[in-house]
């Protein structure tokens, strides 16, 4: 499946320890849980699956240059989504839909998790749903790529 369309699921600072860091929040499922359903759910799609995390600024930056010809991005960029000039810029170049992601409605907490760099720039936000939120955004982005001709 060397030529399939490739799913780019990059996550930012902290998610490394989701199934640990308050749960009460974020959930039990850790990252690996997470990334295996994403790995089904494209391999279902025909899609390659490029799945990351870093907890540093720069390291995701390159990720999403990196990503440039991906039939799709989704990000959770934690919490650079609220202090990141430079992970926006880097995803106003992405072409392919782009789809911000979050576990918790970021819109229901703290004042300064309400404020997001990246929204003007992505094509829709999945905020809210926990770990579904990742297939939740995998069948939206699929149908922004169907849209636009590709995957």
């Amino acid at each position: 499946m060397t030529d399939a369309p490739i799913l780019h699921i990059l996550n930012g600072p902290n998610l490394n320890l989701l199934g640990v860091r308050e749960p009460e929040i974020y959930g039990a499922d850790t990252l690996a849980d997470i990334e295996a359903r994403c790995a089904s759910k494209a391999s279902e799609l025909g899609w390659g699956l490029v799945f990351t995390q870093t907890n540093h600024e720069g390291v995701l930056i390159d990720q999403v240059q990196g990503a440039r010809g991906a039939v799709a991005l989704i990000i959770n960029p934690a919490a650079y989504t609220h202090t990141s000039i430079a992970l926006r810029d880097a995803l106003a170049i992405v072409s392919a839909p782009k789809i911000e992601l979050h576990l918790s409605n970021t819109h229901a907490r703290e004042g300064f998790r309400q404020v997001s760099h990246v929204s003007p720039v992505v094509d829709g936000v999945i905020s809210g749903f926990g770990a579904s939120g990742y297939l939740l955004a995998i069948e939206a982005a699929r149908a922004l790529a169907s849209a636009r001709g590709a995957g």
